[in-house]
């Protein structure tokens, strides 16, 4: 299949161009976790649910918690799974179920790095996502050849240190793209 793309996305950031139809994506920073064959998955980095904590997580799966000032934020990773959790974070990467990204990242979902982070000694940095998001097999490929996404290297920085609403503005800036001049539609040469 040569109009394919041959290489893995796994490790990079989808950032949804600015006329991207669908709600679900519009100005968003997809991590990639996982790119094959099968398809893709990712979680959506900067969209905070705006009524789900952490607390909330964690009373729901009756897991000790440890009361903290500043409330865990819980992230939309996207519209598929939207029941099931996702953590994306740091080292270190010996909880059950950890699958690594890059080197310095990896995603887990077992309930023992989500008691950790409850009773705060979890990994230093870690996004809980409700859902993830998901494409089948050459849907992502499809969808970047017609300019609904452009890609570039994950930043451990964006992940975690930007502010979530900068997300986008920041993903397009590490690729060399000013925001505010990147077209509605992208053209070919």
């Amino acid at each position: 299949m040569e109009d394919n793309l041959s290489v893995s996305l796994k490790g990079q950031f989808l950032l949804a161009m600015p006329d991207l139809a669908d709600l679900n994506f519009s100005r968003t920073v997809t991590c990639i976790s996982e790119h094959n064959s099968e398809g893709a998955l990712g979680i959506v980095i900067n969209r905070m649910s705006s009524s789900i904590t952490g607390k909330d997580i964690f009373d729901e799966l009756r897991v000790e918690y440890v009361p903290r000032e500043e409330p865990i934020p819980v992230f939309i990773g996207g519209p598929v799974h939207t029941g099931e959790i996702f953590i994306l974070h740091g080292s270190p990467f010996t909880w059950k179920g950890c699958f690594m990204i890059t080197p310095f990242l990896a995603m887990s979902n077992t309930i023992d790095i989500l008691k950790a982070i409850a009773e705060g000694r979890g990994p230093q940095s870690y996004i809980i996502a409700l859902g993830c998001a998901g494409w089948g097999p050459d849907q992502i490929e499809s969808e970047i050849k017609q300019n609904a996404w452009l890609t570039c290297s994950i930043s451990e920085e964006i992940i975690f240190k930007t502010a979530v609403e900068s997300r986008w503005e920041q993903t397009a800036k590490k690729m060399g793209v000013d925001p505010i001049l990147l077209s509605l539609k992208a053209g070919h040469a």
